[in-house]
């Protein structure tokens, strides 16, 4: 009868648990040094070796061949063997799942009292712990804490935040961590080389990330390509019997979403999707690549932390080149948000559409800066998006500076146009060139030059210069004000001055942008229900009003 490799495999001493040495450790010292406690609680997610390092201690602790607890058990005497197969008299094993109410506990407390039949310790090991209900926690309670001293309680969970702090406390616990890529990939080709199957090594690397950091995972996809009976095991048999994406197919997606190509960008998920693979699986291996090009676009020599082959690095290379880190950012959670919702709708391709073309004609839609602008009646500025003339490769919400700047006009700040004169560091001066210089400073940060739009410069004494804004844009002042814009605005203002510049904002009546002030008056009061609605009904409060989740509850002239 054939036993799955997740058996087959399954670790028989502490040095043979693989990911989990510092826990292996610990359990070894504590057997050597005779401090075993009567409770474990093992936690940590799934396929990482809870239950493996439980049966291990188990028959560490009742070891026959042994005189006593031993931290290298024999594997081979009548105690071990049955641990091993999970029938042994005195290690009694128990589903959590399946037993979680109080008259359950109440049995076994009942039997705890009897003595083991043949080996040291009568040892309970109860798996997903976390389903039993309150009620049998608390019956577990007094024997937990005060057990006979034949007994040993290891409990193992994936979700400790539900069992109860009382238990908790009266167990020590261990935290299994996730196993690391390399190690799972590492025993994958002890497993394929002791069975004699030939195999690509681009396979086993795929697999072992696949898995996630769950070794049973991964022997679970292992065992699943051993069974087509085709050698040797290839990297394409991914996507023929796993359903998993063509990684040239999501390398497509994404190199037209950097493009700006919402045809293609469709054509591509519809390839994809033809080809077998489901929504949810389209925007996991996206959310993968691009999580490839983020950590490109952090350390090119990260290869350890890539999940790209490394055939495809020099790909994933070039087209890491096409985004910006806060791009790549900003695409990563809204693919996130959709793997959620794509699982929970009853049209899961038109989401999945809906949100790709969002990220690939993301230039498209107005960005906070533009929204504020036509809100205060003011021309929009540029955003620093490529647009879709643009002779360069056009990036998308998911590109918003670096090449973007190659391709936007340019505007000479002073210190580029002029060598650097007394007269530059005197008031007239900055004041007749004050709209050039936030030119400049909207080049280098759009957010800064947004925030000082209605400012204009009053006077420049000893190397401070004070800002006036008008009593409409007391907002605005506030926000410069703040610390850390303060620092940016003297660090932009001396950089384009050539001289260290300290700055102090005021509200006054001073001029606008340079400007005489020739507006007339606002009105002031209330007013009339048809300009309130006018108002409510202008496109860029909508725009607002929907990203910010407001409603308007009152509207007043300024």
């Amino acid at each position: 009868m054939y036993t799955v490799l997740a058996r087959r495999y399954r670790s028989q001493k502490f040095e043979e648990v693989i990911g989990q040495g510092a826990i292996a450790r610990t359990l070894t010292n504590a057997i050597k040094t005779n401090r075993v406690a009567h409770a474990y609680l093992f936690t940590g997610p799934r396929g990482v070796g809870k239950t493996t390092m439980a049966r291990i201690l188990a028959k560490a602790l009742n070891c026959l061949k042994a005189e006593g607890p031993t931290s290298e058990p024999c594997c081979k005497c009548e105690s071990c063997v049955a641990i091993n197969a999970g029938d042994d008299i005195d290690v009694i094993e128990i589903d959590g799942a399946s037993n979680t109410g109080v008259d359950d506990v109440r049995g076994l407390r009942e039997n705890a009292i009897y003595r083991p039949a043949r080996a040291r310790f009568k040892i309970y090991i109860i798996d997903e712990v976390h389903m039993l209900s309150a009620s049998a926690f608390n019956a577990l309670l007094k024997l937990l804490e005060e057990p006979p001293t034949h007994i040993k309680f290891i409990f193992a969970t994936t979700q400790p935040n539900k069992v109860l702090l009382t238990v908790q406390s009266r167990c020590q616990r261990f935290d299994f961590k996730n196993i690391s890529s390399a190690e799972i990939a590492g025993q994958l080709r002890y497993i394929l080389k002791t069975e004699k199957i030939d195999f690509e090594d681009e396979l086993v690397v795929a697999v072992a990330r696949l898995a996630n950091g769950s070794m049973r995972d991964a022997l679970s996809l292992l065992d699943q390509l051993i069974s087509t009976g085709i050698e040797p095991l290839t990297f394409s048999m991914l996507e023929e019997f796993l359903g998993q994406p063509d990684v040239e197919k999501i390398h497509n997606l994404i190199e037209k979403i950097a493009g700006g190509d919402a045809g293609q960008s469709l054509a591509a998920i519809g390839d994809l999707l033809v080809g077998g693979q489901s929504a949810v699986q389209i925007v996991v291996s996206a959310i993968d690549y691009m999580r490839d090009l983020m950590v490109l676009k952090c350390d090119a020599d990260a290869a350890e932390l890539l999940v790209v082959m490394p055939d495809g690095r020099q790909d994933a290379c070039r087209l890491a080149e096409k985004f910006d880190m806060p791009g790549l950012i900003y695409g990563i959670t809204m693919l996130e948000k959709l793997c959620w919702a794509v699982r929970n709708t009853d049209n899961p391709r038109a989401l999945l559409e809906a949100v790709m073309l969002r990220l690939t004609l993301s230039e498209h839609f107005l960005d906070v800066t533009e929204l504020l602008s036509q809100l205060k009646g003011q021309p929009a500025r540029s955003s620093g998006k490529v647009k879709k003339n643009s002779p360069e490769p056009a990036n998308t919400a998911v590109s918003r500076t670096n090449q973007s700047k190659k391709d936007t006009l340019r505007i000479d700040s002073p210190h580029q146009a002029e060598s650097i004169t007394p007269d530059r560091l005197k008031l007239p001066y900055i004041k007749s060139h004050w709209q050039t210089i936030l030119k400049d400073i909207e080049s280098k940060a759009v957010n800064i030059a947004a925030k000082l739009v209605d400012a204009v410069p009053q006077s420049f004494d000893d190397g401070i210069l004070t800002l006036a804004f008008p009593p409409n844009a007391a907002m605005a002042k506030a926000l410069c004000e703040n610390g850390s814009v303060t620092t940016q605005i003297q660090s932009l203002l001396s950089q384009i001055l050539g001289s260290p510049v300290k700055v102090r904002f005021i509200v006054g009546q001073a001029e606008s942008n340079g400007e005489a002030n020739t507006k007339k008056p606002r009105k002031t009061g209330r007013l009339s229900q048809k300009e309130v609605n006018e108002i409510i009904s202008d496109p860029a409060v909508k725009t607002l009003l929907t990203d910010l989740d407001a409603s308007v509850t009152d509207v007043r002239p300024p």
